[in-house]
C-alpha cells in the first residue's frame, strides 16, 4: 500500500489555520482511498526540527565509511528525515506564508533531506517524480497582477527547492485573504477569500482522488 510524507507547519492549531484545514482535506480524502496505507506525519511546528549544523553538513558531502563518529551522530537526523521523503510515494506540505516566504521550521526540513549525490544535485534523485501537493496559504493575495506579486517568496522558492533541486513533481494549491473575515480593512475581499477556501478544500480532495487511483492502476 502507498505511502504519505505529511507535514505540517502552521503555528496556529486545527481550522485556525488555513494551510492545515486544506492538508486534512487531502488526507482525509487519501485514507477514504487507502485505509490500509501509510501516514508518516510531521507536525514541524509542535516539534521543530533543529536548524542544520557544520558537522551534519559535512556529513552529508563525506561518504559514509569516512565520516567521524561524531559525524555518524550528527547526520541521524537527516537520515531519518531523507528516508522518510525517500519512503514516501506522495507528499503532502502546508506551506503558509510568514513574513512573504516560508516557515523557518519548513526551511530547516529542508536543510535536512536536501543531501547532494542523494536527493539532490542528480539528474535522477532518491526522490524523482514523487507527487507533492503543497498547500500555500497566505492572508492577503500574491497572485499575479497583484500589486504584492513581487512579495511572493513561497511557491517561487518552494517551486525551485522542491521541483529543480529534490525532483519532485509539485503541485501547489493556493488557498488566499485568509485574514478577510479577522480583518475589518479586508471586509470587502470576505466574498473572494471565501472562494478561494472553497477553490483550495476541493483541489486538494480532487488532487487526492486522482493520485489515489494513479496508485491503484
Amino acid at each position: 500500500m502507498p505511502t504519505l510524507l505529511h507535514i505540517d507547519t502552521s503555528v496556529f492549531p486545527g481550522e485556525a489555520s488555513a494551510s492545515r484545514s486544506v492538508t486534512a482535506t487531502f488526507r482525509k480524502e487519501w485514507e477514504a482511498q487507502h485505509p490500509n496505507g501509510t501516514v508518516i506525519y510531521r507536525d514541524l511546528a509542535a516539534e521543530p526540527l533543529p536548524h542544520l549544523d557544520g558537522l551534519a553538513a559535512a556529513a552529508g558531502f563525506a561518504a559514509p565509511d569516512q565520516r567521524s563518529p561524531e559525524q555518524h551522530a550528527a547526520f541521524a537526523l537527516r537520515e531519518t528525515l531523507a528516508s522518510e521523503l525517500e519512503q514516501a510515494d506522495t507528499v503532502l506540505i502546508a506551506a503558509p506564508m510568514y513574513n512573504f516566504t516560508i516557515p523557518s521550521t519548513l526551511k530547516a526540513w529542508l536543510d535536512h533531506v536536501i543531501i547532494m549525490g542523494r536527493t539532490a544535485g542528480a539528474e535522477q534523485t532518491t526522490t524523482s517524480g514523487t507527487p507533492t501537493v503543497v498547500v500555500a496559504s497566505r492572508g492577503g493575495g500574491y497572485g499575479p497582477g497583484t500589486p504584492r506579486e513581487s512579495f511572493e517568496f513561497v511557491t517561487n522558492y518552494l517551486g525551485k527547492a522542491l521541483g529543480d533541486g529534490l525532483g519532485l513533481d509539485v503541485t501547489f494549491v493556493v488557498p488566499e485573504l485568509t485574514l478577510a473575515r479577522s480583518n475589518p480593512a479586508m471586509a470587502e475581499l470576505v466574498d473572494a477569500s471565501d472562494a478561494s477556501k472553497t477553490k483550495a478544500h476541493e483541489e486538494a480532495a480532487a488532487k487526492a482522488k486522482e493520485l489515489a487511483t494513479r496508485f491503484a492502476a
